[in-house]
């Protein structure tokens, strides 16, 4: 198995930290200007005629605000990603902003994390990839799950099991290449797993790339299986990128879930039974913060508009933060390359609706899972739900999303 060695490969350190300091020493500068832009004329703060690549839907675009580009969109897309220098600074100020709020808030925050397995702490070597993820009641993509990313160059699995009862502790347990951690508190009062991930980030060390998911989240990206993590992370430092930014693209089967099990006895992907995938549909707007993505069946069947963009490989050092939510880390200037992955996220199989009611029994997830509470309403009122229709996709490897426009070759020059 290829391995990073050092652990950041072709990363130039002084450029970085240069960059770092002179963002940082300029920030009163944009205080100042932040405090005036308040003030501007609403020519400069309203939409304008500019320039703008072929795929960004505006016609005009606001040069403090947030704009809509194509997605999917089959031709190159990354000039659309660009920003102006006023989205840019406004950028930087946010940031700042939000993360002194936080940090007051993180001084009274405690993780309550617990070893679980093996006995004894164990840190990563300086070859290590390491993967953190978070777990409860996902015993059925474990084997897949671990076999994926094992396969992509993942060294060390770092999971907290919240709670499971089907067995998910027991089979980690015989894994050797996983770290168990278990916790006092559930998952809501973790601030919906963030603070676990980040006390795992800071026990497990800062300055080097670690993966970022959930137990049913597969990432994939251009040639990933031929070209691993170590030649990706050494793509994404040579652009000087910090972090990728990935959709969460919701996984269907070819007709009604209850007729579609999903049992993961063994290593079989999950998407050899749910294929399917919408075409369509999407809206991408770039704020201040981060890329926002919305659609997909979820959005189209029950009208949950949640935020599919996820950065599930990303660089950590003492800059960055979870802040209020996984999708908008910070800092925040690190959340625009262009999306060149995706993560295959799996929901939809004949265990769906029970999965679903479990979630609102337990309340763990946001507004106390009120997206799980509108799927759940929808089943009961209608029954079982097929998602297919006139825009579907089928996936076989990552080469589809490419060429339907969903991520951009990471390899390519442009």
């Amino acid at each position: 198995m290829s391995v990073l060695h050092p652990p950041v490969l072709g990363f130039n350190e002084l450029s970085f930290k240069a960059s770092e300091a002179i963002r940082t020493s300029a920030f009163s500068i944009y205080h100042v200007f932040a405090r005036a832009f308040a003030h501007l004329p609403s020519f400069l703060t309203s939409d304008v005629a500019i320039d703008q690549p072929n795929n960004v839907i505006d016609a005009g675009e606001p040069l403090m605000g947030k704009r809509k580009i194509a997605f999917p969109c089959r031709t190159s897309n990354v000039a659309a990603y660009d920003r102006n220098f006023l989205q840019k600074l406004l950028t930087s100020v946010e940031s700042r902003r939000v993360a002194a709020r936080v940090k007051k808030r993180a001084a009274t925050a405690h993780a309550f994390l617990s070893l679980a397995h093996p006995a004894e702490f164990r840190p990563l070597g300086e070859d290590e990839i390491p993967l953190v993820l978070l777990t409860h009641n996902d015993l059925k993509f474990l084997r897949s799950f671990l076999a994926h990313y094992r396969r992509l160059g993942v060294t060390r699995f770092i999971c907290v099991d919240d709670l499971s009862t089907d067995g998910t502790r027991e089979f980690l347990t015989g894994e050797p290449d996983v770290d168990i951690w278990t916790s006092e508190v559930r998952y809501r009062e973790a601030r919906r797993g963030r603070l676990w991930r980040e006390a795992l980030f800071a026990m497990y060390g800062k300055n080097r790339w670690y993966l970022n998911v959930d137990s049913d989240e597969y990432l994939v990206y251009q040639d990933c299986f031929e070209s691993g993590l170590p030649q990706l992370i050494r793509r994404l430092e040579e652009q000087g990128v910090y972090r990728l930014s990935a959709p969460m693209i919701d996984m269907y089967p070819p007709g009604p879930p209850s007729q579609y099990p999903f049992a993961g006895v063994d290593e079989t992907m999950p998407w050899s039974v749910a294929s399917c995938f919408d075409g369509n549909d999407y809206t991408l707007d770039i704020t201040k913060r981060f890329l926002q993505l919305r659609g997909g069946p979820r959005k189209r069947k029950f009208g949950s508009d949640v935020d599919l963009i996820k950065y599930p490989l990303l660089y950590w050092d003492d800059k960055c933060g979870l802040g209020t939510t996984i999708h908008k880390p910070l800092p925040y200037h690190r959340n625009f390359f262009p999306i060149s992955a995706a993560l295959l996220h799996f929901k939809f199989f004949s265990d769906y609706k029970e999965k679903t009611t479990q979630a609102v029994e337990e309340k763990q997830h946001i507004g106390e899972a009120r997206e799980y509470q509108k799927i759940l309403q929808a089943l009961t009122e209608d029954g079982d739900v097929n998602f297919v229709y006139d825009g579907t996709l089928q996936y076989s490897d990552p080469e589809d999303l490419i060429r339907q426009g969903f991520i951009h070759p990471v390899w390519a020059d442009s």
